[in-house]
């Protein structure tokens, strides 16, 4: 349809979490623009916002398509990898068209060098370490049918919605992630 995403990344030296502390950092955020839609804010994240972007980060993180070991610096600093995701138009699959926004964003981006400490935009060491490419196929229950890719009608109209992230990696389609969502469910003979 007429859904309109824009997503960057930027990049910050800042130390490890403890449960992985030789690890880059992900971390997505989403922005429902007012100027997307008419039921959109300006403000704080709403849920909607907050379950975009954590949809989409759970989609590229489970995928293990970067490799996070990479982006270490030092036993003390990693690089911080931040996508973030801009609604322009919401006509409908917001989690799909930001995931392969924020994949692109990735895809494309490159890791500006450190020099003594400091961050320099000007040069690039190369691109994040990426194998496969990560996607979210969402579903949505309308009565007795499924669909794939909803319109913004039918995500006004859902009964319930099912994301899948998966990643084509060594020639298979592997499972990486699922996200239900709406006041509904899926039968195991509709899964």
């Amino acid at each position: 349809g007429n859904t309109e995403i824009v997503a960057g990344v930027k990049f910050t030296v800042g130390d490890p979490f403890s449960d992985t502390p030789y690890e880059g950092v992900l971390m997505v955020s989403a922005e429902l623009l007012p100027l997307a839609s008419p039921e959109f804010e300006p403000g704080p994240p709403g849920i909607q916002g907050i379950e975009l972007s954590r949809v989409v980060d759970r989609a590229i993180r489970e995928s293990k398509a970067i490799d996070f070991k990479k982006l270490a610096i030092s036993e003390e600093k990693v690089w911080m990898v931040n996508v973030d995701i801009d609604v322009l138009d919401d006509d409908g699959n917001l989690i799909d068209a930001s995931c392969l926004a924020a994949v692109a964003a990735l895809r494309s981006a490159q890791i500006p060098a450190l020099e003594d400490g400091e961050i320099n935009t000007e040069k690039k060491t190369g691109p994040i370490p990426m194998e496969g490419t990560p996607v979210s196929t969402t579903f949505v229950k309308l009565g007795d049918r499924i669909a794939v890719d909803p319109n913004i009608a039918e995500v006004k109209a859902l009964e319930a919605r099912l994301t899948i992230g998966t990643i084509d990696k060594d020639g298979a389609i592997k499972l990486c992630s699922m996200q239900k969502g709406g006041s509904g469910g899926f039968s195991m003979d509709e899964v």
